[in-house]
C-alpha cells in the first residue's frame, strides 16, 4: 500500500489548509483513513479518522476547525483545516487500516508538513 499526501505548507494564524491523500497499491478492504500529526518534541496524535461507513473521529482540540471526508471510489482522504492555530503546527501523515484476515494492517504515507505562523 503507497499512500501519497499532498497539500501541506505555511499559513498564517487563522488560515485554512486542505491536506489530501490518495491510497494505491493492494488497497482491498479499506477499514479506516485518517491523519495523525507529530509536532516536534512530542508524540505522534490522532487528528481525524473515519470508517468506510463514513463514522468519524476528530480530535478534541481541532474539533470544530478541522473536517475529514472520504471518497471510498477512489480509495482518498481529505482534511480540511481552518482557522489554523500555531499549535497546529506538525507533520501530518495520512493513514489507513486495512482488515486482512482476522488481522488490521496499519500504513502510513511519508508525511507533509504544516507551518502555522503566528
Amino acid at each position: 500500500v503507497q499512500l501519497q499526501a499532498s497539500g501541506g505548507g505555511l499559513v498564517q494564524s487563522g488560515g485554512s489548509l486542505t491536506l489530501s491523500c490518495v491510497a494505491s497499491g493492494s488497497i482491498f478492504s479499506i477499514v479506516n483513513m485518517g491523519w495523525y500529526r507529530q509536532a516536534p518534541g512530542r508524540e505522534r496524535e490522532l487528528v481525524a479518522i473515519m470508517d468506510n461507513r463514513g463514522d468519524s473521529h476528530i480530535a478534541d482540540s481541532v474539533k470544530g476547525r478541522f473536517t475529514i471526508s472520504r471518497d471510498n471510489a477512489k480509495n482518498a482522504v481529505t482534511l480540511e483545516m481552518k482557522s489554523l492555530k500555531a499549535e497546529d503546527t506538525a507533520v501530518y501523515f495520512c493513514h489507513l487500516e486495512r482488515s486482512v484476515g482476522l488481522r488490521t494492517t496499519a500504513h502510513w504515507g511519508q508525511g507533509t508538513l504544516v507551518t502555522v505562523s503566528s
